[in-house]
């Protein structure tokens, strides 16, 4: 009888180290933490080929002296902005996420880290929005970028920027973000 006992315990604790093991495998922290990589690889992808599209003109100016104008090509500078407010934001998610699923807190704090976590799923959501808005108007490129009640609308056009084009983007942008404060647009010629 003893023997059965040691045989079933044996079995026992050998399932669980196999379950264990897979389970640490396919978790979804290692996939983040994969994902995450990927990410970063990407990211100084980007970086070294934006520093190989960076045009620098020399100018000089009244008293001889001379001038370097680095520009860089503006779709690379977009999706840097965008990898680097997405880079942003998901490190926000993530401590978000850690606060929630700590036990040691209280209710109240945990729900307060929810409320938060949803209200930058809701403002990614409204930027998203406000580019496909204001892309949808003729203009090549948009990049919308929320913080609290400030907006900032970057837009790449072909079209010479003028006042009535600006306080139109600023209409949309009050249309979609209600507590809006602050609105800036900016205007970059596209190449």
């Amino acid at each position: 009888m003893l023997l059965k006992k040691q045989t079933v315990w044996l079995l026992t604790m050998l399932s669980l180290v196999v379950v264990l093991s897979v389970y640490y495998i396919t978790s979804p922290e290692q996939k983040k933490s994969n994902d995450l990589a990927a990410v970063e690889q990407k990211a100084k992808d980007q970086i070294n080929q934006k520093d190989t599209n960076t045009k620098a003109t020399t100018k000089t100016d009244a008293k001889g002296e001379k001038t370097i104008i680095s520009q860089v090509a503006g779709d690379d500078e977009f999706e840097a902005l965008r990898l680097e407010l997405e880079d942003k934001r998901s490190q926000m998610k993530e401590e978000l996420t850690t606060e929630m699923a700590s036990t040691n807190l209280p209710a109240d704090e945990r729900s307060k880290a929810m409320d938060q976590m949803k209200e930058l799923n809701k403002t990614a959501q409204q930027e998203e929005i406000l580019e496909t808005l204001i892309k949808s108007k003729g203009y090549e490129d948009a990049l919308v970028r929320a913080e609290g009640s400030n907006v900032r609308v970057i837009v790449k056009s072909k079209n010479k920027p003028s006042a009535t084009a600006a306080n139109d983007i600023i209409q949309e942008v009050k249309k979609e973000i209600n507590d809006t404060n602050y609105v800036a647009v900016e205007f970059q010629p596209s190449k």
